[in-house]
């Protein structure tokens, strides 16, 4: 599958990244849940780019992994295929991605920096979808497993 190479931007040089896997894996993703080429924008930035961010629209004082800006608000979806079949073909949103943070992330959980980037990217296409791990009583944890299984991560 061939994608616009502009889904996948690296605004950070302190870690480096396999793109080129990253943006097979987006694609892959985008293919599972059928949502279209294109349906994201994956920026990889600096964690004091990150720090920004997460204190700007979260207000919280600190750097995180993975945030997402969903193109429009989305109430919490109540079925993955019916979701994903309501905006096939339409843009989700952003998500922002600190290298430095998923580096971390990666060795604490024993995971390749790749894995650890890659289910980031997941991560943020269900936030984008209209998932909240922090109100849904489990279920995105669940969808995200489900899915993890299926695009071959652990």
């Amino acid at each position: 599958m061939r994608r616009n190479p502009s889904c996948l931007e690296n605004r950070q040089k302190r870690v480096r990244v396999p793109l080129q896997e990253l943006e097979r894996f987006l694609a892959r993703t985008e293919s599972e849940l059928n949502l279209g080429q294109d349906a994201v924008f994956v920026r990889l930035i600096t964690d004091a780019e990150m720090l920004r961010l997460n204190h700007r629209f979260r207000n919280k004082p600190k750097t995180t992994d993975v945030l997402s800006f969903p193109s429009e608000t989305r109430t919490r979806p109540k079925a993955p295929r019916r979701r994903t079949m309501e905006l096939q073909g339409s843009f989700l949103g952003d998500i922002a991605i600190s290298p430095v943070v998923a580096r971390r992330n990666a060795k604490a959980f024993g995971r390749s920096m790749s894995e650890e980037i890659c289910i980031l990217m997941l991560h943020g296409v269900l936030h984008l979808l209209g998932y909240d791990h922090e109100t849904d009583r489990g279920e995105m944890e669940r969808v995200e497993a489900r899915l993890r299984r299926r695009l071959g991560l652990s």
